[in-house]
């Protein structure tokens, strides 16, 4: 008899997290798969960021187990942190490099992508025509925009993103989303938290609200 093939993708068995004695979320289960996206909701202080540090390999849980395509992530390591890309609350930006060298050094940290450029991940954003920009001369919007771009330029099966729409103006917000929908639709895989009302129509989301 052939074995069952493991299950690709994320999958979360029985996650508990603590913080000073605190229960965050216990028994928390969910299996993502390439083409869905996971959406975090809950107040300040539910424990959407130290998941997001979980699914980041940051942080263990204290209790159960976090699997990529049927491995242990934490067994796994590099070889599960190549498959990630992630945004926090903070932009992450270099002020002191230009917009392309800041993607230059995204690309540099994961795998690259091959079938898109630099100035084409900047395009996508709407920031062509500030490649060679310092980061630090670029609006909060814009800086935010290029944070995303990272997003791009590496070869990253599963996006995980903490509020990526702070700082984003309803244009912005509407670019990002269309390059949410477009890395679903390609398989790819998003883990996000946002206070933001997402509008993904077309994407299949799974909905944890980790407050009680």
């Amino acid at each position: 008899m052939s074995a069952v093939p493991a299950a690709r993708g994320l999958e979360a068995r029985s996650l508990g997290c603590m913080r000073n004695d605190r229960s965050l979320f216990e028994a928390l289960s969910f299996r993502l798969a390439p083409g869905q996206a996971l959406l975090l909701e809950g107040r300040n202080g539910s424990g959407k960021t130290s998941l997001l540090r979980i699914l980041c390999g940051l942080r263990r849980p204290d209790d159960g187990a976090l699997h990529w395509d049927g491995e242990d992530v934490f067994r796994l390591g590099p070889e599960y942190h190549a498959q990630i890309a992630y945004v926090g609350h903070r932009d992450g930006v270099k002020h002191d490099l230009t917009a392309g060298e800041n993607l230059k050094v995204a690309r540099g940290l994961g795998r690259p992508n091959p079938a898109l450029s630099l100035e084409q991940a900047l395009d996508q954003v709407e920031l062509w025509d500030h490649e060679d920009v310092p980061a630090r001369n670029l609006s909060a919007g814009q800086q935010r925009r290029l944070a995303l771009a990272r997003l791009l330029v590496t070869r990253a099966k599963l996006w995980i993103l903490d509020e990526p729409f702070t700082s984003l103006d309803s244009h912005g917000i509407g670019i990002v989303e269309s390059l949410f929908a477009q890395h679903v639709a390609d398989g790819g895989m998003l883990a996000v938290t946002s206070h933001h009302a997402v509008s993904w129509n077309d994407t299949d989301i799974i909905r944890i609200n980790l407050s009680p």
